[in-house]
């Protein structure tokens, strides 16, 4: 889908992009509703695997050193990897058939599950946040710090990867809920590098330094769960991104036949898009001509939107 937005092109707005990354943001789309599913499912299996290496390799360093923010980061760790078998059974259920009871399918289960996920971020966050502050009124004795700050880097590549790896994928199918997962990732990973910044403030003589970081890095958790919700709520809202009803228009509009484009409806269940709109052709055409011209605003409607399922079209005639 074409941006519709004017990004800044300053170092903190490429940082935020980069930490932040919109759900919208432009990447090979897949027109297949099934391969799509099979891509998710297959990012998040991946991801977890990548997920549940690192938390151990930290769990056994933790027991050996005591550090509160390699705690934290290994606790969020933990938690978003226990946030992936949802996703894959969201991602599963959005592929069986529409019924009589649910005539649109399944495929809104993903962004219930999104919401599933930010509840499990906050509730990590809120323990996080608690752990820190115990810390700071109650010092812990830190060892092994040579341990921990490798914990850090290796936390901040392994997270890292996954990170870069889910959010390639959410974007090629457009998943809201795939998305935060990978923003989450990210978020793990820039904990990680807080961590090493914990030891490098004990090792200068800063002794609270470790649980200063660890409520930090709680409280960042609280800012990217804000900015990855935002989607999420908007898809379960009907809402849609800025400029897809105007993308939608202009492709409906250039079919030849077409005089006119009234009303245009979008929306998202799971990651796919679907709708209706309504069009105007000359009065005088019959019913099979006025349907041939439907046709071919479905078909344009689909190659300027690779994800989108279906789009019924209403055919009115021209006010002569």
């Amino acid at each position: 889908m074409a941006e519709h937005h004017d990004h800044h092109h300053g170092l903190t707005a490429r940082i935020r992009h980069t930490v932040l990354p919109h759900s919208h943001d432009a990447a090979p789309g897949i027109r297949d509703a099934a391969e799509s599913s099979g891509v998710g499912i297959r990012a998040a299996w991946i991801g977890l695997a990548g997920m549940m290496a690192t938390a151990a390799a930290q769990l056994v360093i933790v027991a050996m050193s005591g550090s509160t923010a390699l705690m934290a980061d290994t606790v969020h760790n933990l938690g978003h990897a226990a946030t992936t078998i949802p996703l894959v059974v969201a991602f599963r259920i959005g592929r069986r058939p529409s019924t009589r009871r649910y005539p649109y399918g399944l495929r809104r289960a993903e962004d219930l599950v999104g919401l599933f996920i930010g509840l499990v971020i906050a509730a990590s966050a809120v323990w996080i946040i608690v752990d820190a502050l115990d810390a700071l009124v109650h010092p812990r004795q830190i060892t092994n710090l040579g341990w921990v700050f490798a914990a850090g880097v290796v936390g901040f590549l392994g997270n890292e990867v996954v990170a870069a790896y889910r959010i390639r994928a959410g974007r090629r199918i457009h998943s809201a809920a795939l998305i935060a997962e990978g923003q989450h990732a990210r978020a793990d990973g820039l904990s990680s590098v807080a961590v090493v910044g914990g030891v490098i403030g004990v090792w200068s003589g800063i002794a609270r330094a470790d649980a200063v970081v660890g409520l930090l890095i709680g409280l960042m958790i609280l800012v990217v769960l804000v900015a990855t919700m935002r989607t999420v709520v908007r898809r379960l809202m009907d809402g849609v991104e800025d400029g897809v009803i105007d993308e939608l228009t202009t492709a409906a509009s250039t079919v030849p036949g077409i005089a006119g484009v009234d009303r245009v409806r979008a929306r998202w269940t799971g990651h796919r898009i679907e709708g209706d709109l309504v069009v105007r052709v000359a009065p005088d055409l019959s019913v099979g001509e006025a349907h041939a011209v439907a046709d071919d605003v479905e078909r344009s409607l689909r190659l300027a939107v690779p994800h989108l399922e279906t789009m019924v079209v209403h055919v009115h005639p021209a006010a002569t």
